[in-house]
Order: structure tokens, then sequence, then C-alpha cells
């Protein structure tokens, strides 16, 4: 029993790898994420700073949740970009029947928007303490909290993606499922760079946990039931 349960392990993450590799080089041969997805979150962060008219307190102070929401809603994109490959051409169930292992399609695309996030978060922080004159006093909460909500936005999204795809209105009511769902992310991320950048890093353990569980209870939810959702849409 515990071999099987092994092999099946090694099929899934197997299949997982095969799908990330075929959504990044659809990506990096489409540049969608970068023609439009990064100039659309720089301009994002740009604009705020010019309507915070420079207050180098509340940009501080805001920094956070500026950078998240731009993250958010280039997540969006992403996952919209994500869950419209396998909806062309009945790529999705062509893929099914040659076998792939569905929770490991759910990671395998999971891990693709993961990568396409985490460029864009060093694009997009770069910038964010180029324009707001910030200066970083805890690096490792902020690279921990930085990845365990990257890890929690694209297993939710990976989801909602599926959910939502057979819609005709899919660009709309993917948001509206969407982000509800994440707004804990999202303010456990901004209260963690809060912290970073104050020098508070041993106080963001909390929100740490709310960050990890996240993403651990999507990613696992995922995986078992990823099946189901793509049989009900």
């Amino acid at each position: 029993m515990g071999e099987l349960s092994l092999v099946m392990a090694v099929a899934m993450w197997r299949d997982a790898l095969l799908i990330a590799k075929k959504d990044l080089i659809i990506e990096m041969r489409s540049r969608v994420i970068l023609n439009q997805v990064v100039p659309f979150a720089l301009v994002v962060v740009i604009f705020f700073g010019i309507a915070l008219n420079a207050n180098s307190t509340l940009l501080r102070d805001a920094g956070g949740g500026l950078f998240w929401v731009a993250i958010l809603f280039a997540c969006v994109l992403a996952i919209e970009r994500s869950s419209s490959i396998e909806s062309q051409d009945e790529a999705g169930e062509a893929l099914r029947l040659c076998g792939i292992d569905l929770g490991g399609m759910f990671l395998g695309k999971t891990l693709a928007v993961v990568l396409e996030l985490i460029v864009l978060e060093i694009v997009l922080g770069v910038a964010t303490f180029l324009v707001f004159h910030l200066v970083l006093n805890g690096l490792a909460i902020l690279l921990i909290s930085g990845f365990f909500a990257t890890v929690g936005l694209a297993s939710s999204g990976t989801i909602y993606g599926a959910l939502t795809k057979s819609s005709n209105v899919k660009e709309t009511l993917l948001p509206l499922l969407f982000f509800p769902i994440v707004a804990p992310v999202l303010l456990a991320a901004s209260r963690a760079w809060q912290l970073a950048i104050n020098g508070y890093s041993s106080q963001g353990a909390v929100w740490l946990r709310i960050l990890i569980a996240f993403a651990v209870i999507y990613c696992v939810l995922g995986t078992i039931l990823y099946e189901q959702i793509l049989e009900t849409t």
C-alpha cells in the first residue's frame, strides 16, 4: 500500500512538472504576462505613488497594501490566461484522455502561476521600493510571507478559475468569487510587509501562520477536488 501511494505521488508530481512546463512555454511564447500584466502592475504602483503625493509616512504604511493589490489584479489576469489554455481546442479534454493525473494538473498550473507571479513580484517589488523610497529592515519575513501569499493566491485562483472557465462572463465572475476569498491573504501579506519595513519582524508570526495555513489548505483542496471541479464545469 505504501509503495502504491509513493508511485502515485511520483506520477502526480511528474505530471505537475509537465503541465507547469507546458504553461510556462506557452506564456514565454505569447509574452502576455511580460507585455500586459507587468506594465499594468507598474502603472498601478506609480499612479498610487502620485496620488499619495509623495507622503513618505503614508507611502511606508500603505506600500505593502498597494503592492499586494497590484499583485492581486495581476493574479486574476494570470489565472484567466492559465484557465483559458485548456479551454482552447478542447486541450483540457485531450490531456485527460492522455491519462494526466488531474491532481497533478492542478499542482502544475498552480506552480506555473506561482513562478509567473514571483517574477512579477521581483520587478514590482524593486519598483515599489524605488518609487516609494522604502528601506527594508526584515528580509526574511518579507520573502517567507511573499512566497506563501503567492502560493495561496495561485492555488485558490486556479480552483476558482476552473470553476468559472465554462461561464460566458468568467472575466467578471472570477473576481467576484476570488476577491472575497483571498482577503485574509491580502491582509496578512500587507501586515507582514509593513512589519518588515518598520523592523518588527518578530511580530510577524501570526500573519505567517495565516498565510501558510491558507496556502496548505487550498493546495490540498485543489489536489483532491480538481477532478470533480473539471467534471462539473
